[in-house]
């Protein structure tokens, strides 16, 4: 009979994931309860007619979360995981014409923008390094530690952090910000858009977030060989590697507790018993289903969901050489787009459109010679009971409408094989509530505070993951929170 300590993982999302390889790798007898059957969440992919596509998450960063994972195994990541770098992290375009490509070369994109808009090249320099300094200096403290545990906020590198905090990062809000620092509307509302990266709204957020630009174009933009379906596949594989169990298609049924300790999990209506146990189910949910803790539900629901997202699968027939792997369409009404997602939430008229074709890294694996697999996305309002039917027409006759205008053709006659995702649909595959993509939005200044612990204060041995927790939503968060989850344990569990 083993004598390991056992913990079970709920959930083999990509915080799942990297839970179950850094518990493994500390001696754990892991074993994760997936109830979809297969492992990723999010991060999935299918195949239509020749087509592959990636089903969520399409931007890759900070690659160097994923061979940290690969290093604490003692395993080779370049046996089982490639990137490349990108020149180009995003192509952005605008009624007015104007075409901006985000070179990751920071001089080569300074040059770029004073070209196209007028905006002074030191102008952005000057930018990207105080997100450079944002990011080393304070966020990189807060991200890879816990916000609910005292010691963090006594260490040597918080008293130096605080030195160089500027409270513009705090009182002002993204686009206050950025209007004060860019002169010309395009530059404005470029970097205005960082805030989508963790579904909030950039009139309401902290200037904070404008940490977030350092990590796509100081640090990179990278593209995994094979699609971002790879990084799931890589993890699975080490995961198993490390002896990890996985249980496809079994889902949680509840958490078992007593007063004051969790036990283990109810699946199949069989008690499994265990040390420890982590969440990568959306907090809420978590509490609601699988304790059975309406109030503590009621009370995650206090902070502002972040928005959701509606996603074409386009094969289109045809190839676009003027575009690049990630593309933005600009809306002519940007602030009014984010009150339709936050306030209203009803469908906007010109939403801004995102398009990722991987089949422009890799013609020969991504679509049929020739054409092209477009992942076509607006940001969507979390679900409310809305008539999702009637949103995706109006954001189908929207999203056509207005790229057949930036682009000059006809894209109806082009798109020959079609898959859709919606709020209620990623509610229903990922157990994230209201569909929301990253769990609760930023759009306040304490929004980062208030994100639910790694831990639970009332039950020892409950811990929690993935993108409705701290640090937030993203695969670099996600995996941070995993690692901020496994530090709690190898404390907790030091002596037992």
């Amino acid at each position: 009979m083993s004598s390991k300590k056992k913990a079970i993982v709920i959930g083999a999302g990509i915080a799942g994931l990297a839970s179950s390889i850094r518990l493994a790798v500390q001696g754990f007898e892991v074993s994760v309860f997936e109830k979809n059957g297969y492992p990723g969440g999010k991060i999935s992919e299918f195949k239509m007619q020749g087509y592959q596509f990636d089903a969520g998450p399409s931007l890759f960063t900070q690659p160097e979360n994923i061979a940290e994972l690969f290093e604490l195994a003692g395993e080779n990541m370049d046996d089982s995981f490639r990137y490349q770098a990108l020149p180009i992290s995003f192509k952005y375009f605008y009624e007015d014409g104007t075409v901006i490509n985000a070179y990751t070369d920071n001089r080569a994109f300074a040059e770029e923008l004073a070209f196209k808009t007028g905006e002074k090249a030191e102008k952005l320099l000057r930018y990207l390094e105080a997100s450079k300094k944002l990011y080393q200096n304070i966020a990189g403290i807060f991200l890879n530690n816990s916000l609910h545990k005292f010691k963090t906020f006594f260490s040597a590198d918080i008293f130096k952090a605080l030195k160089t905090f500027r409270w513009k990062y705090l009182f002002k809000s993204m686009h206050e910000l950025n209007a004060k620092h860019f002169k010309k509307p395009q530059t404005i509302q470029l970097f205005d858009r960082f805030a989508t990266y963790n579904g909030s709204n950039p009139y309401k957020a902290p200037g904070m977030l404008s940490l977030i630009p350092h990590l796509e174009l100081n640090q990179g933009t990278y593209y995994p060989k094979g699609g971002m379906i790879s990084i799931t596949n890589a993890l699975y594989q080490l995961a198993l590697k490390k002896g990890v169990k996985f249980n496809f298609d079994q889902p949680v049924e509840r958490i078992i507790q007593n007063e004051t300790n969790v036990q283990g999990v109810v699946v199949q209506s069989k008690n499994i018993f265990s040390d420890l146990v982590v969440s990568n189910m959306d907090v809420y949910f978590t509490y609601q289903k699988l304790l059975m803790n309406q109030s503590l539900a009621t009370k995650v629901l206090k902070q502002e969901r972040s928005s959701s997202a509606l996603i074409f699968y386009w094969g289109i027939n045809h190839s676009f050489p003027e575009l690049e792997l990630h593309n933005i369409f600009f809306s002519k009404s940007y602030q009014e787009e984010f009150v339709s997602l936050f306030k209203t939430r009803t469908a906007f008229a010109d939403p801004t459109i995102y398009v990722n074709i991987t089949s422009k890294i890799e013609p020969d694996l991504q679509a049929p010679i020739g054409k092209e697999n477009w992942f076509v996305m607006v940001n969507a309002p979390a679900n409310v009971g809305q008539d999702w039917a009637g949103l995706r027409t109006h954001y189908r006759n929207a999203i056509i409408e207005k790229l057949n205008r930036i682009l000059g053709v006809d894209l109806a006659e082009m798109i020959e094989v079609e898959e859709v995702l919606d709020p209620v649909i990623i509610e229903e595959r990922t157990d994230s509530y209201m569909g929301s993509l990253y769990g609760t939005s930023s759009n306040s200044k304490m929004a980062a505070f208030l994100r639910h612990p790694n831990f639970s204060n009332k039950m020892k041995g409950l811990y929690f993951v993935g993108g409705s927790v701290h640090p937030g939503g993203g695969i670099p968060l996600c995996l941070k929170s995993a690692a901020i989850m496994s530090k709690m344990v190898a404390h907790d569990y030091k002596n037992k």
